[in-house]
């Protein structure tokens, strides 16, 4: 019998990476004819947006009560369907306000969790952030959905290894790795030279940073590493055929926060770091007609479209992603980026460490990923060096470079949404299974006295059985 899936989640037309996320997977699971049902969003809104199928609910996130209410509809949804119904949470701190409105510091993923488990709902929460050193408050909601949940899923094993040690403590069977999806299964799709043509970018070497702006991607660096490598390693003329194109506007919340402050200090350090590299550049909102050959940098300030961001990803020669927040578990640019096939200089954030480095301890420094995928640098100020250098690498090496193309597409190949999908209900089928069979399993027993059995010093347990890292008696 199929499943109904249930996603709870932002989704466009809200701007949001994990509505992106949410968009692609649904997509992605509808193929699955044979084991979906039917899929269905409740919409996490704030701005009144006009949603369309799969989008039937709205849930106004500032609004206690449309929570409350999402959950009984949900509920009642449920009911009228013969199919399982599935729950999808896409849980992050900053779409969860408690009741008076404080951002971060709410408990309704927590809440619907509960109501949902309590009803018999299979409940799987996708995690999108997961902290090393998170406040009580965060602890506590993390390990309340997974007391709440069937099962908790993340895009890197990093973040298993964080979930399961004694900070949260979560059971090890309560935890999920499934790849982060790609939208691009191949480059040949988008051919290189047939879209640079197209942009007026033959002959031209395209460095590309692409997404939502905000400080913490660390732009600022990356325009002075770039402004360091043209002027240490680049003649004149091969300046001209060298672009680095910024494309995407900043984050719509980051520019009404504050009333516009934090926005304009951030445009003073852009303005700063552009002096400082010594670059031509020019802000456009299209790249038709542009005279490439006059600009070292060029920000593209539109909302990239899908067909556009593709083509994006398809005309780059290097993907630059100078973040500047070491714990993000989850990059749809940097997935992207390897599905596309292209190499990628990135700052050492949790998500890169795994696709770069398969988690590997990585050294100061600058360091070429194992397998050859990409290019991995220290973040922040000590970034600027790095970046030149890595861009030295790639630019003047052709050889290593395409290998690196391949070695990317590679391991991209195997994070397509078709197959991330796939592995999601694979998992599904599983937890429904554990908690058909779970009555059956007999009795419970918990040790009462010492037994000359427990495990002691002349005994070697196997790895696999020392999850809690059991004391020797």
């Amino acid at each position: 019998m199929p499943y109904n899936i249930r996603i709870i989640s932002t989704y466009p037309p809200r701007r949001c990476g994990i509505g992106t996320f949410s968009r692609d997977l649904a997509n992605a699971l509808e193929h699955f004819t044979g084991e979906v049902g039917h899929i269905r969003v409740a919409a996490i809104d704030k701005d009144n947006l006009p949603y369309h199928i799969p989008v039937d609910l709205i849930i106004d996130q500032y609004d206690p009560q449309s929570w409350r209410h999402a959950i009984n509809d949900i509920i009642t949804r449920s009911k009228e369907s013969t199919n399982k119904t599935i729950i999808l949470l896409q849980h992050e701190f900053g779409l969860d306000p408690d009741d008076k409105g404080n951002d971060c510091k709410g408990t309704n993923f927590v809440n619907m969790a509960k109501a949902f488990s309590e009803k018999g709902l299979t409940v799987l929460v996708y995690l999108h952030t997961v902290l090393d050193e998170p406040d009580e408050h965060q602890k506590n909601v993390i390990k309340d959905l997974a007391l709440y949940s069937s099962g908790l899923i993340v895009t890197t094993e990093s973040a298993i290894q964080i979930l399961h040690s004694p900070l949260y403590g979560v059971e090890h069977d309560k935890l999920k790795h499934i790849d982060h999806g790609i939208r691009m299964g191949h480059p040949s799709q988008f051919d290189r030279l047939t879209i640079k043509e197209k942009f007026g970018l033959k002959d031209r070497f395209l460095i590309t940073t692409i997404g939502l702006l905000s400080p913490d991607k660390g732009i600022q660096y990356g325009i002075r590493g770039f402004g360091k490598f043209l002027e240490g390693s680049c003649t004149q003329k091969q300046r001209e055929a060298i672009v680095y194109l910024i494309a995407g506007q900043c984050h719509p919340e980051f520019v009404k926060h504050d009333g516009g402050e934090n926005f304009r200090r951030f445009q003073q350090v852009i303005n700063e770091s552009l002096k400082q590299a010594n670059v031509r550049w020019c802000t456009v909102n299209s790249l038709e007609g542009i005279r490439f050959e006059e600009y070292d940098v060029i920000f593209l300030d539109a909302f990239l479209e899908e067909k556009l961001l593709l083509q994006l990803y398809g005309a780059s020669n290097v993907m630059l992603l100078p973040y500047l927040n070491m714990q993000q578990i989850s990059s749809g640019i940097l997935a992207d980026t390897l599905g596309s096939g292209r190499a990628a200089i990135a700052t050492k954030f949790r998500y890169a460490l795994e696709l770069v480095l398969s988690n590997h301890k990585c050294p100061s420094g600058l360091v070429i990923g194992r397998h050859a995928r990409g290019i991995l640098v220290d973040p922040g100020e000590e970034s600027v060096e790095q970046i030149a250098q890595a861009l030295d690498y790639l630019v003047f090496h052709q050889a290593q470079r395409l290998l690196m193309e391949k070695q990317a597409h590679q391991r991209g190949y195997q994070m397509s949404w078709h197959n991330t999908a796939w592995a999601l209900l694979q998992y599904v089928n599983f937890v429904t299974e554990e908690n058909q069979i779970r009555t059956g399993r007999g009795v419970k027993f918990k040790r009462e006295k010492p037994s000359i059995y427990q495990r002691t010093k002349d005994i070697a347990a196997p790895e696999f059985l020392d999850q809690k890292k059991i004391p020797n008696e």
